[in-house]
């Protein structure tokens, strides 16, 4: 197993997840920290959250740090990035797990900027930290870059033009820096979730949850770990010989 140069109290390297206070990215700092990565948790708001989980971490004696960061701000994801090898070590993994809010607005009353406000965070924000974390992981020759995808660009939803071109433009990213990156060591892959319930969908129905569950041949909803563990997988030695894939975890819901 590679023990990356700069990396801090861990055989794995340093782990930074974006929006990795609660819900999926929650999970995916777990999933991480079990594996031995000293991982950076980096919220917005959630200063309190992302503490707890540092906390719940440290105490299984795992390594983690918090770090509070807009990952759609230039300047400030360049800090971000600074403050985590000044404390961590170099990043070995990225993860692309930062949202924002998803309305639900008819293509009758779409604007541009609505267009823009999901861009924000599923192009600018990808593009402004991989190419913070670039020059490290081209100087190691290795690299994981895992971003988090959705289900909604198989399935099209409805009035949810703005977040689906956003999420595939967050494919196209991917499958094009895959190319990019490959002689460098560096994988670039996307884990597409389907609907995950998480703190974030506790006004949901239940009736809801259940329709969307009987179309899945898996007949039932998935849970952020298994979300995480598709993550922890992609930034193992196991998935060296895997880039610019698409991995879907939703129990075969966009099987065509």
């Amino acid at each position: 197993m590679r023990d990356p140069e700069g990396s801090t109290g861990t055989s794995r390297g340093v782990a930074l997840v974006t929006g990795g206070s609660r819900g999926l990215g929650a999970a995916i700092v777990r999933a991480l920290a079990s594996d031995g990565f000293a991982v950076a948790i980096n919220y917005a708001s959630s200063a309190d959250a992302a503490t707890s989980l540092r906390d719940e971490i440290v105490a299984d004696g795992g390594s983690a740090e918090v770090f509070g960061a807009d990952v759609t701000d230039e300047a400030e994801v360049a800090d971000l990035h600074a403050r985590v090898v000044a404390r961590l070590g170099s990043v070995d993994t990225l993860v692309l797990n930062a949202t924002g809010p998803q309305p639900m607005i008819p293509v009758a009353e779409l604007t541009w900027q609505d267009l823009l406000d999901q861009l924000v965070f599923f192009a600018k924000s990808p593009v402004l930290l991989v190419t913070e974390v670039l020059p490290g992981m081209k100087e190691r020759g290795w690299g994981r870059i895992i971003q988090i995808g959705s289900e909604v660009v198989e399935l099209g939803a409805p009035n949810q033009s703005a977040y689906v071109a956003a999420k595939g433009a967050q494919l196209g990213l991917t499958r094009s820096w895959a190319r990019e990156l490959g002689e460098f060591g560096i994988t670039v892959n996307l884990v597409a979730p389907g609907w995950v319930p998480t703190e974030r969908h506790d006004r949901v129905p239940a009736s809801a949850l259940r329709d969307y569950a009987k179309d899945v041949p898996l007949g039932h909803l998935g849970m952020p770990a298994d979300v995480a563990d598709a993550v922890a997988f992609l930034a193992s030695e196991r998935a060296a010989f895997i880039t610019g894939q698409r991995l879907a975890v939703n129990g075969g819901n966009t099987l065509s």
